[in-house]
């Protein structure tokens, strides 16, 4: 099956074209650009060095958030565009879910993490069945503090991944001293080719009704619906 799979959920910037268990494609930057503007001429550009056409492809696949509320927004967007015009099937597959993917090797759980500001993070936690995440716990935004106070109760060794660890370490090796392990740096990156073969093994959505999944709202949002009392 020949699919087309895009993360816009972080400053990474994420294509991957595959076909069945063969990655024909990858493109992946992690740069503070606009994504609205790079998307569509990424993936154009991509799919011509794979000699893929858009009438071959056979699914989409998006990364669904958590993440940036414009890029998720942005990613998913484009996504059910292409699902729908080309009368193809759609899945997401959670951000973290995705991240995770990067520490499939370790001997422990894997928590993937964005930074949400103000002490919080956007994670999850993941074991792996048959070389992919498993969620032991739902993707969450939480205090760092928290998060890792809620983690030390497993008594088990867990690996930090992501581009925005750095800015919670200090906090995570506080609490869970030797517990707390963490990927290098330079896998920090979401591997779009990790997003097609997950969203290979998952279910279609309906592309109508598919969203993305913020986990919390905006805080223009939730500051709107304070002043409306709700």
């Amino acid at each position: 099956m020949k699919a087309l799979a895009i993360d816009t959920s972080t400053y990474t910037l994420g294509i991957a074209v595959v076909d069945g268990e063969k990655v024909l494609g990858e493109l992946m930057t992690n740069l503070t650009k606009n994504h609205s503007v790079r998307v569509m001429p990424a993936v154009e550009t991509l799919m011509k060095e794979c000699g893929v056409k858009a009438s071959q492809l056979e699914k989409i696949i998006v990364a669904s958030g958590p993440g940036s509320y414009t890029g998720v927004r942005i990613g998913v967007t484009i996504a059910k565009t292409l699902a729908w015009t080309l009368n193809i099937p759609l899945t997401g597959v959670s951000s973290l879910e995705v991240l995770a993917a990067n520490g499939r090797y370790f001997d422990g759980l894997v928590s993937p993490l964005f930074d949400a500001r103000r002490g919080q993070v956007y994670t999850g936690l993941y074991s792996f069945q048959n070389g992919y995440p498993v969620a032991e716990l739902d993707d969450i935004n939480i205090l760092s503090t928290d998060w890792a106070s809620k983690l030390k109760e497993f008594d088990r060794s867990i690996l930090f991944c992501g581009n925005d660890v750095n800015i919670h370490r200090e906090t995570l090796i506080n609490i869970l001293g030797d517990q707390a392990f963490f990927l290098p740096e330079h896998l920090g990156n979401p591997r779009p080719s990790e997003l097609a073969f997950i969203g290979l093994k998952k279910e279609p959505v309906d592309t109508h009704s598919f969203v993305p999944n913020y986990i919390r709202l905006a805080e223009a949002e939730s500051k709107w619906l304070e002043q409306q009392g709700s």
